[in-house]
């Protein structure tokens, strides 16, 4: 045993024992459920009862890397959020947000806890390392880590038990109340399907090249319907009298489109010919930037893209409209087509990453700096973004931008998880080893205060928030829980979610959400001290 102890004196050697400790006990499943990396910090905080410490630079940069990682993941999406319709899932994310800095100023006056273990209970509750991060920043008090070790576990559970058993308690349909219900992801400008038969007799026998119908740059058309046959729309297609032209636009413009062509029928648009349509996702650099036309995937490829879904909301197909990484096309096809034009789209060489170290520290020295600068808040005292604030204000900029002069900030996801994950294990290992030391002594004295305490904050944000997001903005109990579980930071819970329906849209609105929520928890974790 004292040689054991003795090779734990090694800081390096001590580091990756907890990380390999903390990973596999993060692996264990228990009725689909994980701890994930909360595994390293469960395992650090009980290294840390024995004295063992992570130096707190591991753990700083660790926290510096985790959190630039977030800030360029979220930036992009955050800023564009506030400009669409998906700014309702960021008002849900912040109405949950205040719920719970409520709650847990109601359960810290009532339990009389201390303000580190009352900010680290509401950062484990709602499952945010980066909001554990901020809390001990600005307490500069290891207790935050106790708080969130506790809370973080029902967390977790409370999000995915709520998410799956809600909707049979109600006994919901959920598609059809995804159909019925007000649906943020569309709007006006959303494209709808409409199908046309043909009837005016001035274009029979034309090709679609040839129509001179009214300009209306919407519309498109996807495939056309024969007796029994459907054919990919090209533009070299001839149009006969009776064919079904299924089209795609906006309903004004579509509506104005069947006027000059014929009239609106209903069809089933099931075929036996092989035609498919397939969502593809942008991920190549040779197409970023390019425009539709330019692409000429008609003309080249035989297909035909309907509709473009940026950042969550879906947009009409322009020939002028330029591709950005991760926007996701709405294609129509034969299988062997839409095959080759999937791998035109995707990464050629997955293997090789694209993170820029020159950029990555110019983000890092940049956000430090500014981390360092007092913020008086008047009436409550001076504040400092911190090693937690900074990086994560500063990456959420040029994260937005893309680039700046020389600094570069789109990295491939993978690569970009690479840091995220890296970043987290240290920071969750240095944190983990120095609230560990006054672990025992913290349950055996606020024992059944904490865990009922950590319920609460829990459970009251997961309720009024459903209900606000039904009630107030009267949506699906789709987007309510893909919303509510961005608003819970909690990935799990939208796995949940996800089994529930087949369908994009919970993935949709926790995407809107999370950024908003990660943020605004970070902000509240040092704002809601002063009132403890």
């Amino acid at each position: 045993m004292t040689f054991v102890t003795g090779l734990l004196q090694e800081p390096l050697l001590l580091l990756f024992v907890i990380l390999f400790l903390g990973s596999w006990l993060g692996q264990i499943s228990i009725k689909g459920l994980r701890l994930g990396t909360a595994g390293v910090l469960l395992v650090a905080m009980v290294f840390g009862h024995f004295e063992y410490v992570v130096s707190p630079v591991v753990q700083n940069f660790g926290l510096s890397l985790f959190i630039v990682a977030i800030g360029l993941q979220a930036g992009p999406r955050f800023f564009r959020m506030m400009r669409s319709s998906g700014l309702i899932f960021g008002i849900i994310a912040l109405l949950v947000v205040f719920v719970s800095v409520l709650t847990t100023i109601i359960v810290s006056k009532a339990f009389n806890l201390s303000p580190a273990l009352s900010v680290g209970l509401m950062t484990g509750a709602l499952t945010s390392t980066p909001g554990l991060a901020a809390a001990l920043q600005a307490t500069n008090d290891p207790l935050a880590s106790v708080g969130y070790g506790i809370a973080y576990p029902f967390g977790v559970i409370a999000v995915v038990l709520f998410v799956q058993l809600l909707p049979r308690i109600q006994k919901v349909d959920l598609i059809q109340d995804l159909n019925v219900a007000k649906n943020p992801v569309k709007n006006s400008e959303s494209p709808e399907v409409m199908t046309i038969e043909v009837v005016n007799t001035k274009i029979n026998k034309r090709t679609l090249s040839e129509l001179k119908f009214p300009k209306v740059s919407s519309v498109v058309i996807s495939r056309v319907i024969r007796n029994q046959r459907t054919i990919i729309a090209l533009n070299d297609t001839v149009i006969l009298v009776g064919d079904k032209l299924v089209t795609v636009g906006k309903k004004s413009d579509l509506e104005r489109f069947c006027q000059h062509i014929g009239k609106k029928v209903e069809v089933n648009l099931n075929n036996t010919d092989n035609i498919q349509l397939k969502k593809v996702i942008v991920a190549s650099d040779e197409m970023i930037g390019k425009s539709m036309r330019e692409l000429r995937l008609g003309r080249d490829f035989g297909v035909t893209v309907t509709r473009i879904e940026r950042n969550g909301i879906e947009l009409n197909q322009s020939p002028r409209m330029r591709l950005e990484r991760g926007d996701v096309l709405t294609i129509v096809s034969t299988e062997d087509r839409l095959i080759n034009v999937e791998k035109l789209f995707s990464r050629r060489k997955l293997t090789v990453t694209n993170v820029h170290i020159f950029s990555l520290s110019i983000i890092l020295i940049m956000g430090i700096l500014v981390g360092m600068i007092p913020i008086s808040l008047p009436g409550l005292g001076t504040i400092t973004l911190g090693v937690a604030g900074g990086p994560l204000f500063v990456a959420l900029l040029i994260g937005h931008f893309g680039k700046l002069g020389p600094i570069q900030a789109r990295y491939y996801e993978p690569a970009n998880a690479v840091i995220r994950d890296i970043g987290l294990v240290l920071f969750l290992a240095g944190a983990g080893t120095t609230a560990g030391q006054g672990l025992v002594e913290v349950i055996y004295s606020e024992g059944l205060r904490l865990v009922f305490g950590g319920t609460l904050i829990t459970l009251v944000p997961i309720i009024l928030g459903y209900f606000i997001a039904r009630g107030l903005f009267k949506l699906s109990v789709v987007h309510s829980l893909g919303a509510l579980c961005g608003g819970m930071t909690s990935t799990p819970g939208l796995g949940a979610v996800n089994q529930l329906i087949d369908s994009e849209d919970p993935a949709i609105a926790y995407a809107a959400a999370y950024p908003f929520a990660l943020i605004l928890v970070a902000i509240s974790s040092q704002l809601i001290v002063f009132f403890l």
